[in-house]
């Protein structure tokens, strides 16, 4: 499904089920989830075996993708990766460096946020469109969409530039009509970020990839 807002030459591998295969991790990695809940668990082990499927559409050899220090996956020196799970979907994303310089996907359910967490997350501007178009476009959870989209910001621009965003460093904008959204950022010198979005099988997913 992602690979629809996706460039060409990313290599994609998403699940919609943790099957039975996907319970195998390096020791490394299962020491990250030895104490979780079996759900935990499924989740991590599939979004892994999602990404070294990806990684061998590129010809790469499997790899632990272990977390840094602030929770984002290592990757090998060769690529740039993401990765994405919610309830119902697991993805990863890899490409070489050579072709990106950016590269963050998000995914989450196409439902309401907790309450209160709109208003945590959202800027003025952000606040005013998102509840403008909870009115004209129901269809959509566009304040769920708003989340997913600064997640994908995040997650791309950390990797890039070492620099860890809030959500009010990033000022977005998108359109009920367009697949793409805007990205301006509140840091020194950044550039205007373009990503896209989509609405399918109750999710929300979102992507950067520059």
């Amino acid at each position: 499904m992602i690979e629809h807002i996706l460039p060409q030459g990313v290599a994609v591998a998403e699940a919609f089920h943790d099957p039975p295969e996907a319970t195998d991790l390096y020791p490394q990695e299962a020491r990250l989830v030895e104490q979780a809940v079996d759900s935990r668990r499924q989740e991590f082990a599939t979004v892994r075996r999602c990404a070294r499927e990806a990684l061998a559409r590129l010809g790469l050899p499997p790899v632990p993708i272990l977390p840094d220090r602030y929770g984002a996956p290592r990757w090998p020196a060769a690529v740039l990766g993401s990765l994405t799970h919610c309830a119902g979907y697991r993805a990863a994303v890899v490409a070489p460096v050579a072709d990106l310089r950016l590269l963050g996907i998000d995914a989450e359910p196409d439902a309401p946020l907790p309450h209160g967490v709109l208003e945590s997350i959202a800027l003025p501007s952000e606040l005013r469109l998102v509840r403008h178009l909870l009115v004209r476009r129901p269809h959509v959870r566009w304040d769920r969409a708003l989340f997913s989209m600064k997640e994908a910001v995040y997650k791309s621009w950390y990797p890039h530039t070492g620099q860890r965003l809030e959500f009010e460093d990033a000022e977005l904008a998108f359109d009920a009509d367009s697949p793409v959204f805007t990205a301006r950022l509140r840091v020194p010198a950044a550039p205007l970020l373009e990503g896209r979005w989509m609405a399918e099988k109750g999710l929300l997913v979102t992507a950067i990839a520059a």
